[in-house]
């Protein structure tokens, strides 16, 4: 278990995994789940824009009409 110095700055709750990698020759520590979500939002930047929507309601309509063909 890390010391509680690291486990508060990298907001880690018992079970969480940590993610290691090197980066300019560094090794790095990471949250894995905190490190997910983050490039899940990088690899999304910008698709709002593609599909023209600008407000939760608008994306919420665009679920539907996936999931249930509203709006065909």
């Amino acid at each position: 278990m890390p010391p509680i110095e690291i486990r508060r700055r990298l907001q880690l709750k018992e079970g969480d995994k940590l993610l290691f990698f090197e980066r300019d020759g560094q090794i790095v520590i990471d949250n894995a789940s905190a490190a997910a979500i983050l490039r899940a939002q990088d690899a999304f930047s910008g698709t709002a824009d593609d599909f023209g929507v600008s407000s939760v309601d608008e994306v919420q309509d665009l679920v539907d009409e996936v999931r249930y063909g509203v709006g065909e």
